[in-house]
């Protein structure tokens, strides 16, 4: 597509897009018709018993897509994730790729669906942004169960003597929705519950997300869920939902939701969809599941981790893979000149309004001024033992001096970067990208994650602190001492950590651009994911429920004559 022709919308490209069968999208992965159950013509649910089959060959190449630090448009890792596997697949390879589900918070707000975009989508994209399967609503409708039989228990009597102002479960829903971030429930008569506060998180922020992310079995799961802590008595002893009886009701209406979604690509690649808890408090990756029976199916599987490499590629590494069981062979960290600018601190990005317009001129000046944090992400990747190669996803605005301006300086680095257009070209814009993969794959691994089974909670964190985010070391506000001394005792000291922090930078300060040093990382609390299986310490002021912008989406999006979706990016 010429670059001066205007480029239809993504839904309208989609909406235009001749589908491959999904019987034969699914014969790609060597899968009949008793491996898999269709959910409409285009999308299916595939069975768990294909997890049991021995492989026909050697396992796939293993490919992480992660980005520098993003500014609030995001940089476009998912669309880059789809152009490199449709490239793949333009030079002869069998690829898959594993996306989470999006999360219709966003995608009724501000920042979009996560199809991808242009000619490098996952389709069809009206059901991947909307409902897909309902494993959303599967997710919802388990954690809203043990929420209402944690307050069905208060008002039955309080058998277990579960403290009121111990209760960390909330309820949640997969809608952007301020005003029930805090709530008091139980109000009316006495008949209408203990009165209490509480309140909502998003659906993605979910534990129950997680442990649908990382459970490997049905029976995993049950076991997973089972140990999800909901509070506390007053003598700190912790209340379980085994404890409530609730687990195995919540295993049973997760039941379907743990079988991956089959879709495909723009140009018929393979694509599984599965999960997907949120970016900056949880793990922020696909699923486990969808990952193994890719890795027995395919030459090279491709997934893509939730903001930057100190956000999901960190957890990627040291709670999914750990998991999994996986060793990835190489990492693709996606930049934009719009993020090396921002990292510059000369500009300020505000979402939901145009670049300022100082930033479409030619100044790579600034693009050297923002590399830095490019730099840092690189090192990240090799802190990991993992091979990285730079994609350079380019808007139609960008001049090709600050194209080849990044290119330069990625050659200091000894890193190659390959300028990608697959937003406007497909999988043909993304070729040098994909033989860049192949050759980074082809170098001997040394995967190693940062910290070994068994480390303490405490070390864990520091580790991160100083050798991820670059932090001189971290301060724990007296309460999260006390969470962790408190995990301590009850034997949940060495579970691996996850930070939840700002993804606009390296640090806990979103003001803080480029590679910040000489600062040092505050943990206001520690909160405990026993089914997720790891400690999640909360810096900075953590939203779990987002709200919407002046003019959401929302407003957009609507049904035409013919009942096809418009409006909907």
């Amino acid at each position: 597509m010429n670059s001066a022709t205007p480029q239809p919308s993504d839904l309208e490209i989609a909406q235009s897009a001749t589908l491959r069968p999904i019987a034969d999208v699914a014969a790609d992965l060597q899968l009949g018709p008793d491996d898999w159950e269709p959910y409409g013509r285009d999308v299916a649910k595939l069975e768990l018993s294909v997890l049991d089959r021995e492989p026909d060959g050697p396992p796939a190449r293993y490919v992480l897509v992660t980005a520098v630090t993003p500014t609030p448009l995001g940089e476009g890792k998912t669309t880059t994730a789809v152009g490199l596997v449709q490239a793949l697949g333009l030079r002869g390879r069998r690829p898959v790729l594993t996306l989470r589900q999006p999360s219709q918070g966003p995608t009724f707000g501000i920042k979009g669906g996560a199809a991808g975009g242009g000619w490098s989508q996952v389709v069809p994209m009206e059901r991947m942004n909307l409902h897909l399967t309902g494993d959303m609503h599967a997710v919802t409708a388990a954690h809203n169960l043990l929420a209402a039989v944690v307050d069905n228990h208060l008002h039955q009597g309080n058998r277990l003597g579960l403290d009121l102002r111990e209760i960390t479960w909330r309820r949640v829903l997969d809608i952007n929705d301020r005003a029930l971030r805090n709530i008091v429930i139980g109000l009316g008569e006495r008949v209408d519950g203990v009165p209490r506060q509480t309140g909502f998180d998003i659906t993605a922020a979910s534990e129950v997300m997680t442990v649908l992310a990382l459970a490997r079995s049905l029976q995993d799961l049950r076991v997973r869920l089972g140990r999800i802590v909901v509070g506390f008595t007053a003598g700190g002893e912790p209340i379980s939902a085994d404890d409530l009886g609730v687990a195995g009701a919540m295993a049973v209406l997760l039941k379907d939701a743990l079988r991956p979604n089959l879709m495909q690509t723009l140009e018929g690649q393979p694509v599984l969809v599965h999960a997907g808890p949120f970016g900056n408090i949880a793990t922020g990756n696909s699923s486990v599941i969808a990952d193994l029976i890719a890795s027995t199916r395919a030459d090279y599987v491709v997934t893509e981790a939730g903001f930057g490499s100190d956000m999901g590629a960190e957890r990627f590494f040291d709670v999914k893979c750990r998991a999994s069981g996986l060793a990835p062979d190489a990492a693709v960290v996606v930049t934009t000149i719009r993020s090396m600018k921002s990292q510059s601190g000369r500009h300020r990005i505000v979402p939901g309004k145009p670049l300022p317009a100082e930033m479409l001129d030619d100044r790579p000046d600034e693009v050297r001024a923002g590399a830095a944090n490019l730099a840092a992400h690189i090192d990240i990747l090799r802190r990991f033992g993992v091979q990285p190669v730079v994609a350079i996803n380019v808007f139609p605005t960008d001049h090709p001096g600050e194209v080849a301006e990044v290119v330069r300086l990625c050659a200091e680095m000894d890193v190659v970067a390959a300028p990608s257009t697959h937003v406007r070209d497909g999988g043909k814009g993304a070729l040098a990208l994909a033989d860049a993969v192949e050759q980074a794959c082809e170098q001997p691994s040394t995967f190693v994650p940062l910290y070994g089974v068994g480390t303490p909670s405490r070390d864990a964190l520091s580790r991160i602190a100083t050798e991820v985010y670059g932090a001189d070391g971290i301060d724990l506000a007296p309460a999260a001492e006390r969470q962790m001394d408190r995990y301590q005792r009850l034997g949940w000291g060495d579970l691996p950590v996850c930070v939840a922090k700002t993804h606009l930078s390296l640090s806990h300060d979103p003001a803080l651009k480029g590679a910040p040093r000489g600062w040092r990382l505050p943990v206001r609390e520690v909160k405990a994911c026993t089914g997720a299986g790891y400690l999640y310490a909360v810096c900075g002021e953590m939203r779990l429920m987002p709200g919407l912008p002046s003019h959401p989406a929302a407003e957009r999006i609507d049904l035409a004559d013919d009942g096809s979706v418009v409006g909907l990016f």
